[in-house]
């Protein structure tokens, strides 16, 4: 690699992308990098470039635009394509075409989620099954039907075959208002998926939901313990990057603690009782119709999904923030929510 380290970031402005995005602009190192980064929204784009952050007009689907900014990069920071086949092929054409010029593998950090855990609850019961993110045999059990598995797949494929480094990062249930200079430059979400979601569809139907009895287990990590990852992760692989496992080796679970989808629903029906938008905080099961109209027909949120992080803490991660917090946390995403609705 080159003195200057040069970063391609797909996903910058989400949720989890900015707030990544802003800890490598923090990073101590920071003079040393060069930062591009995909952006649909050309007025977030120029929003951005006052960051000092060369910012590409452009969409997933550009594959030859994707292809020509991963092989001009050392690392690439995926924090918006799990599901997305076409965007991993288009990036490891990159890293073919760059490690064909230099003989040296790239460093691919691919956001992923414990989704690719997740069973078929629907809700009805918890489950016995942890799977531990140190364990590589546990990991391969996973059937191709997984969520997300056939990106997976095809990156380790291609870090099995030597011309990229690839690490995938794999949050639980993310929670917090997101905070910091994009989010106040109206670049980046402040707000996460499932809790918000579910805040949203309880102030639509007039009381907390759950699919089937809530009674499935799921993890959780805050926002700020979430984007710290990337940072130990880089920091990792640039002091030994032979002890940091990779590929089939490379998963890093993000969670510190549990919760059931009954006790995060009772905890959004008690914050609406609270502030007077709903008559009981006890959760009620979503009908067949409304999860057809508020999840696209989904079970997902009754899913179990539960693991260790123990291959993410062996790098140096230390979460701090448990499920106490996440509970403590309802009740702000409901106020804001609510000035906007």
């Amino acid at each position: 690699m080159s003195s200057t380290l040069k970063f391609f970031f797909i996903g910058a402005t989400g949720y989890v992308g900015s707030s990544v995005l802003e800890r490598f602009l923090d990073h101590p190192e920071a003079n040393n990098f060069e930062f591009t980064a995909l952006v649909r929204d050309p007025r977030k784009a120029e929003k951005l470039k006052q960051f000092s952050v060369n910012a590409i007009v452009g969409s997933f689907d550009d594959a030859k635009l994707v292809e020509d900014l991963t092989a001009a990069a050392d690392i690439v920071v995926d924090m918006g394509g799990s599901d997305n086949l076409g965007l991993a092929k288009s990036t490891l054409r990159g890293f073919q075409r760059k490690f064909q010029e230099t003989g040296k593998p790239s460093i691919f950090i691919h956001t992923s989620g414990t989704i690719i855990i997740a069973d078929d609850a629907a809700g009805l019961h918890s489950s016995d099954v942890v799977w531990n993110d140190a364990d590589p045999d546990q990991i391969e059990q996973l059937p191709p039907t997984a969520p997300h598995i056939d990106v997976e797949l095809e990156i380790i494929r291609a870090d099995k075959e030597g011309y990229v480094r690839a690490y995938f990062v794999t949050p639980g249930t993310i929670y917090g208002i997101a905070s910091g200079k994009f989010v106040d430059a109206g670049l980046a979400h402040k707000h996460s998926i499932q809790v918000p979601a579910l805040i949203k569809t309880s102030l639509d139907r007039g009381q907390a939901g759950m699919i089937g009895k809530g009674l499935n287990i799921w993890p959780n990590v805050h926002i700020d313990e979430a984007a710290d990852f990337y940072i130990d992760l880089y920091n990792a692989i640039k002091a030994n990057p032979d002890s940091v496992g990779h590929g089939r080796d490379g998963f890093y679970f993000l969670l510190n603690g549990e919760h059931s989808l009954y006790d995060v629903g009772k905890e959004i029906g008690r914050a609406l009782v609270a502030l007077g938008k709903v008559t009981t905080e006890v959760p009620s099961t979503y009908t067949q119709e409304e999860v057809n109209k508020y999840f696209g027909g989904s079970n997902f949120l009754g899913t179990n999904s539960r693991g260790l992080a123990n291959h993410s803490k062996s790098i140096g991660w230390k979460p701090k923030k448990t499920t106490q917090d996440l509970m403590a946390s309802i009740k702000p995403e409901v106020e804001e929510i609510l000035k906007h609705l």
